[in-house]
């Protein structure tokens, strides 16, 4: 699992990510009353475009994708159950899965003591 400065996880499984906001980033919500995954299937997105607004009862906050590819699968169970993203964040509260168009936009991800490190 790898992260960014922006608060985002990301877990690879060879060309294929599936991406999600961080615990830390949940927490920092508050309670998510509504998660709008914004492209569709199929759409193509650069590193750092805006894939997703995650809405909670303090504030909304842009969700940025961590590294460039086309988006293959969404997790839809996020439309009536967005407090799965406060229970599991960094499991089955994941945004998006995507093919990643530039594996080398990964190097300039954070470990998870790095990241660890950054909230602290």
């Amino acid at each position: 699992m790898l992260f960014s400065k922006e608060h985002e996880w990301i877990v690879t499984e060879g060309d294929i990510a599936t991406i999600g906001i961080t615990t830390y980033a949940a927490n920092q919500l508050g309670d998510i009353v509504f998660v709008d995954l914004l492209p569709a299937v199929g759409t193509v997105l650069k590193a750092h475009d805006l894939f997703a607004v995650a809405e909670s009862v303090k504030a909304a906050s842009d969700v940025y994708l961590p590294v460039s590819g086309e988006i293959i699968e969404i997790n839809e169970t996020l439309e009536g159950n967005p407090d799965l993203v406060n229970a599991d964040a960094e499991g089955e509260g994941w945004f998006v899965r995507i093919r990643i168009s530039d594996p080398s936009e990964l190097e300039g991800l954070m470990s998870k003591e790095e990241y660890q490190a950054f909230i602290a």
